[in-house]
Formats: structure tokens, C-alpha cells, sequence
């Protein structure tokens, strides 16, 4: 199943230009985003992102943004809970939180609630080496039910920039969300269209 509407959280790890491109590839697949980005999310965001912040994030793109505190928001309740979540990049702070259960903010309680109500949570965790903590961590989650992505992109397809490495982990991403009909990722045996 497709998701409609997807709920885009944005935490303290680097790799903020993912949460941006996520959110962009979900407009381009008529997707409705909601973003809300945690308190360290949002100055890596400023930090890597020359100045962005989830505001500006949801002006330029006629998003729905939340404060990581608004406990009251609609996505924090199971009656009204997105098809589907992405954690884009997400901390490793975050992973525990959501793996224990032990939700602090917004973004923990958006994926709490989608785990318990079997919606699709996807995690784009981009902190590395892994500890043993961290992939019990992994592992909890992917029991409950959510996917943990690796923000690990694939050379199979010759990227040439960047953006080429960007869109191959949003791609995945899409992928697992059930998003079809992208062109992020070029996929194997098959040459992109243009």
C-alpha cells in the first residue's frame, strides 16, 4: 500500500539534506507531509542547511510543521496517525527512545503511535559504527514492526554527485514506504529514463 500522507521527523544526527530531498521526492509523488523536527534536529538542520530551519522548510513547500513539544498535535493520536513516518536522519538518541518505548517528544510519540497502530515506520539511521546497543536498538524496532534504513548508498548505478548519492538512500526509503513509480533509483538491469 502506497502511503498519502506521511509524517517526516527530523532529528539531531547529521544528514539533514536527507530530511530536505525526502520531503521534496514525497510532494513530487503526491504525498501530504507533515515535518517536526526535535530541538538538536532542527540546529543541525540550521547548521548544515546554511540557516533552513522547519519553518522555512514548511513555508517553501507548503508543509504542515509541528513543535517537538505539541504533544496535542493530531499525528500523536492513533484516530489520526499518517499512513506512514520517516525518521530522516535519525539519531541514535531517537532509535533507543522509540526501541524502549520511552518517547520524550513529538517524533517519538508519531512513531509509537504508528507502531502500535501497524502504520508503516521508517528509519533512516545515519550514525555509524553501531554498537551492540544500537543494533539491539535496530532490532527492537524491526520486531515491533518499523524498518530500519542504512543511510548507505549503492555505487552499482555510477553515481556522478551528490545528489546522485542523495537520491539513492531517499529512493530506498520511497521504496520501502511502498512509493512506486519514482525515479530516484536507478534500478538494477534497468537505464533511467532521459
Amino acid at each position: 500500500m502506497s502511503a498519502k500522507t506521511a509524517f517526516v521527523g527530523i532529528t539531531g544526527a547529521s544528514g539533514a539534506v536527507y530530511s530536505v530531498r525526502l520531503v521534496e521526492a514525497l510532494l513530487e509523488n503526491d504525498v501530504s507531509v507533515e515535518v517536526c523536527a526535535s530541538e538538536m534536529g532542527e540546529k543541525v538542520l540550521a547548521y548544515e542547511m546554511g540557516g533552513l530551519s522547519t519553518r522555512k522548510l514548511a513555508e517553501a513547500y507548503g508543509v504542515k510543521r509541528y513543535a517537538p513539544d505539541d504533544l496535542f498535535a493530531p499525528p500523536a493520536s492513533g484516530t489520526s496517525v499518517p499512513d506512514a513516518m520517516v525518521i530522516a536522519p535519525a539519531s541514535v538518541s531517537t532509535l533507543g527512545n522509540i526501541a524502549n518505548g520511552t518517547g520524550t517528544n513529538l517524533i517519538h510519540r508519531v512513531a509509537d503511535v504508528a507502531l502500535k497502530e501497524r502504520r508503516r515506520l521508517v528509519i533512516l539511521e545515519r550514525e555509524m559504527p553501531y554498537s551492540l546497543v544500537h543494533l539491539r536498538n535496530m532490532t527492537a524496532i524491526t520486531e515491533a514492526g518499523g524498518i530500519v534504513v542504512s543511510a548507505a548508498p549503492g555505487f552499482y548505478n555510477h553515481p556522478e554527485t551528490i545528489e546522485d548519492l542523495m537520491d539513492f538512500v531517499v529512493g530506498k526509503v520511497l521504496d520501502v514506504m511502498g512509493i512506486a513509480g519514482h525515479e530516484l533509483v536507478e534500478r538494477w538491469g534497468h537505464k533511467r529514463r532521459g
